[in-house]
């Protein structure tokens, strides 16, 4: 009796451990991501994030980016959140003070960047079927009411 106990608690204990790595398999979004100029078309006075890091935290999403904004001058924006389409407040983005990931499919991210409450930019971005690359699309308007579109490359580190 004592034997079919212990197999039943190691094969329940399997598969919860099972289960618990598939909830937190490898997100093809998540990692480090350095801008690829030569295939990006970034509009002067917008800002340029040179690398963008997704790091997921037990379910919350953290993304770091550093660049530059719409004057040259560096800088550095974070967000945290979960991509389910809320708005989470954004740090250090002259175009928005808060941002709604949502996650369209495996690869697919959708993004609303609001200031003051007022959509200011959108954006699709897909990682490739090999993760080696993900583009952003991002259509908007700047903090001096100016619409661009913008299309960053950026390649996995």
């Amino acid at each position: 009796m004592t034997g079919m106990k212990t197999k039943t608690i190691g094969l329940t204990l399997a598969f919860c451990f099972l289960g618990w790595a598939t909830c937190f398999a490898a997100d093809p979004a998540m990692g480090t991501w350095k801008l690829n100029e030569a295939k990006s078309k970034i509009t002067p006075g917008t800002t340029k994030f040179a690398t963008v890091t997704f790091k997921n935290m037990l379910g919350n999403i953290k993304v770091s980016s550093d660049g530059n904004g719409p004057d040259g001058k560096p800088i550095h924006v974070e967000w945290s959140g979960k991509f389910d389409g809320k708005d989470y407040p954004v740090t250090g983005d002259p175009n928005g003070d808060t941002r709604a990931y949502s996650k369209m499919n495996d690869r697919t991210l959708q993004v609303t960047v609001k200031k003051n409450g007022k959509v200011t930019a959108t954006a699709q971005t897909v990682v490739s079927a090999d993760g080696k690359t993900r583009t952003s699309t991002v259509n908007g308007t700047t903090v001096k009411g100016k619409k661009f579109h913008n299309t960053a490359v950026y390649d996995k580190q």
